[in-house]
């Protein structure tokens, strides 16, 4: 049986299906598998859940998907090499968790943090035919991460959920809400949600993408 090409953690469906959907959650800068992970007892029961541990370690226990120079000149500077990398890596254990857990191959959504919602839409939009769904947490859309030419007849299938804090001193709110009309730009179904918060997921936002995942996986 296929193993994983990162750790991870798991929760199987509660309700017996012989191909199941896919949320497969991948967490921020400096966190772990274990963070979107504590959402999963809420989450609906349907879903096969995998939470990916991301491949850079930051000593002394955290992780990320790519560098980030946080002394650049514009105020912050991704590696965008190891981003892509990452991003490539992200498509081709969504084929692994098809192979090995016989997955819903339409039924697949990406739901990330920080850094894992970057990833998250960059995944989506440079693999369509392998994400049907994105919850995009605390993030934004880099264009250095997608194709600069995209077929709208392929994107337009996707369905994304993003949100943001109004006073986040990580991500600057701008940022994020550029998302939006370049979504609405590919036809791509999308909603766009601003929360009076930092850098995190409050109750209300949890409760708001809560009620999206339920409309599409209860």
């Amino acid at each position: 049986m296929t193993e994983l090409s990162l750790p991870h953690l798991v929760r199987q469906p509660e309700i017996a299906s012989e191909n199941p959907p896919l949320l497969l959650m991948l967490h921020g800068y400096g966190s772990n598998e274990e963070d979107l992970f504590s959402f999963a007892d809420w989450l609906p029961n349907s879903l096969l859940i995998v939470s990916l541990r991301a491949p850079f370690q930051l000593p002394p226990y955290g992780f990320a998907w790519y560098s980030i120079n946080w002394d650049a000149a514009d105020g912050k500077l991704s590696d965008i090499r190891q981003a892509a990398e990452s991003r490539n890596l992200i498509a081709k254990i969504i084929d692994e968790i098809i192979e090995k857990y016989k997955v819903d191959k339409s039924r697949i959504c990406l739901m990330g943090f920080s850094q894992g919602a970057i990833l998250s839409l960059a995944t989506a939009l440079t693999y369509p035919q392998k994400v049907q769904y994105v919850v995009a947490l605390s993030g934004y859309l880099n264009p250095e991460l997608i194709p600069q030419k995209m077929a709208v007849s392929e994107v337009s299938k996707l369905q994304v959920y993003a949100s943001h804090g109004a006073s986040d001193p990580v991500i600057p709110v701008d940022w994020a809400r550029r998302t939006h009309p370049f979504l609405d730009g590919l036809n791509i179904a999308n909603e766009y949600h601003e929360y009076p918060d930092g850098h995190t997921v409050s109750r209300d936002n949890f409760e708001s993408f809560l009620v999206w995942l339920k409309a599409r996986f209860d």
